[in-house]
């Protein structure tokens, strides 16, 4: 399988810290946090290629980073051509550009590269070829605060997704959504369904409930540290784990 990482966005919130300079460089400790993500990457043996899609802002400094890069895996940037929030193409629409431009044909993971995380992603590989379907991830999240910024979904005792909602305001469950997409090699043509249906090109999630009227997709659910760092606290969050 392929992973593509997603880093077009330009991180707003983070702002000054991320006004020049993408967030998947910001420092963890001696690390750059897309360093920390792409060692989880480097230790899933089915994952033969990385491709991290990013903005035209900021394409340079991820390729420089990609030169020096000491993994074993191949790794390429690929720049969209978006120079802001205003023509951005969305998460949906980055995966489907990278999928296009390196015709890719082969199942896929799907991450942020602004996510830590402390379970392994062969746990998650394990369950996905156990399902034989797509399969996302699912984290416990107590805090209705939380849950009311992320995508929460409903799930059956077989751990299938039978409902799913982007930032609800009123949960129905405690089951938040990380950025973690294992897909079938059979769903990249329904990835290219949803967008020239003319739906929400934006958010990962917003794919999933269109996506389970269509095929079965489980959920990996873990209760384990991850962290979204998307805002001066949960920076300082994930900081003080790698101090």
């Amino acid at each position: 399988m392929d992973c593509i990482l997603l880093a077009a966005g330009y991180a707003t919130r983070l702002y000054p810290l991320t006004e020049n300079k993408p967030k998947a460089l910001l420092m963890l400790g001696s690390k750059t946090i897309l360093d920390r993500v792409c060692e989880k990457i480097e230790d899933v043996p089915d994952v033969n290629n990385i491709y991290i899609v990013t903005n035209h802002r900021f394409a340079d400094q991820l390729t420089e980073w990609a030169a020096g890069y000491k993994g074993k895996k191949p790794i390429k940037v690929l720049d969209d051509g978006t120079t802001s929030n205003d023509n951005r193409l969305g998460a949906i629409g980055d995966m489907k550009f990278v999928i296009d431009k390196e015709n890719i044909t082969d199942e896929i993971l799907v991450m942020a590269s602004d996510n830590v995380f402390d379970f392994s992603l062969n746990d998650m590989v394990k369950l996905y070829r156990e399902k034989n379907a797509d399969l996302i991830s699912a984290h416990y999240v107590e805090d209705l605060v939380d849950l009311r910024q992320m995508g929460v979904l409903e799930l059956d005792d077989d751990n299938r997704v039978i409902g799913f909602v982007e930032k609800p305001a009123e949960p129905k469950t405690h089951w938040g959504v990380p950025p973690f997409y294992f897909y079938k090699k059979e769903t990249l043509a329904l990835i290219d369904q949803y967008l020239k249906e003319g739906n929400n090109p934006d958010a990962p999630g917003h794919l999933i409930p269109w996506l389970i009227e269509r095929v079965p997709v489980y959920a990996y659910t873990f209760d384990v540290m991850t962290i979204d760092i998307g805002t001066p606290k949960t920076y300082a969050e994930a900081q003080k784990l790698f101090d």
